[in-house]
């Protein structure tokens, strides 16, 4: 199975890394310092679970001198996946199917715009990893996994073998019984994660243990809850006890990816978390006042960081 990671940052970097170290065929989509980088000293990856480097990595900035894959593991933040639907077209074949792997709901319903819904899956994945330097990555908590199903649920085989490939590499990876519901309870997760830090500017062992930081968050998880049964999404009872102890069994100090980016400065997924929710929520008549909240508060660095607003800080 011949695998493209489009996207080499932290989570493209980590599993591909994984898949490339077990000696998988994976070719590395990367640009600027990444990609140079990663030619010169290969791929470095700093792991609670094994530290590791690939080189010789086959890395390259141009997807069609990669050519036509079997899979194509997307790694890119998602408000780039639209982009990267029309940039990996040379990497996709008849047979080639896709697995975004990014935060957020909407990732499989934008490839599958572009390149076809036979071609995508429906994908999540779990870890705590950033990007230390080009060529460079640190994963530095939580036991790595990812989830992957046909959209529609239905068994088959190119899920099972993907199953296989991961699991030979030492990843644990799970197909559920409902990619939709498991898409779901990852954005149940990570947006109250990112958006309570966004907002508070704390790392989540404190907002987590203030009672009044706690209640935002569980109206929270009310509040996409409610948008998730108003569109037919059939979430288990203890979704709401199940999500706030992933939330507590965070170490302390953690921050999410959004928040990390909100308070760098930097272009943030606040779209596909935070804006999503309220976007469905209006869809579904379903009102969603924190999460609007959130969204306006964080709205104005946001469109500063994409050069859209400026403004002394």
């Amino acid at each position: 199975m011949r695998i493209a990671v489009f996207g080499t940052g932290a989570v493209g970097g980590y599993f591909g890394g994984r898949l490339a170290q077990a000696g998988k065929d994976v070719v590395f989509i990367a640009r600027g310092e990444h990609l140079r980088a990663m030619l010169m000293q290969g791929l470095q990856v700093d792991s609670i679970k094994g530290d590791f480097v690939v080189k010789p990595v086959h890395v390259t900035d141009d997807p069609a001198e990669a050519g036509k894959v079997d899979v194509v593991l997307v790694g890119v933040k998602a408000w780039q996946v639209l982009e990267a639907a029309q940039a990996m077209r040379p990497l996709v074949g008849p047979e080639t199917f896709v697995l975004p792997l990014q935060n957020g709901l909407e990732a499989p319903a934008q490839l599958a715009a572009v390149l076809g819904n036979q071609h995508v899956l429906g994908g999540l994945c779990g870890l705590f990893c950033y990007v230390v330097g080009p060529g460079h990555i640190r994963h530095a908590g939580t036991e790595p996994f990812v989830k992957f199903g046909e959209m529609d649920n239905r068994p088959s085989e190119r899920v099972k073998r993907l199953q296989q490939v991961f699991m030979r590499a030492g990843v644990t990876a799970e197909i559920p019984p409902d990619i939709q519901v498991a898409l779901w309870m990852k954005f149940l997760f990570i947006t109250v994660w990112s958006g309570m830090g966004a907002v508070t500017r704390a790392p989540v062992g404190v907002w987590r243990s203030l009672p009044e930081t706690r209640q935002m968050a569980e109206q929270g998880l009310y509040e996409i809850m409610a948008v998730a049964r108003a569109r037919g999404i059939a979430l288990p009872g203890e979704a709401m006890r199940t999500t706030m102890a992933m939330v507590d069994g965070l170490s302390p100090q953690s921050t999410s990816s959004m928040q990390r980016d909100v308070m760098e400065g930097h272009p943030s997924e606040i779209e596909s978390q935070i804006g999503t929710v309220v976007r469905l929520g209006q869809e579904a008549d379903v009102v969603t006042p924190l999460h609007t909240f959130i969204y306006h508060s964080l709205l104005p660095m946001e469109l500063r960081a994409r050069g859209k607003l400026q403004f002394p800080i």
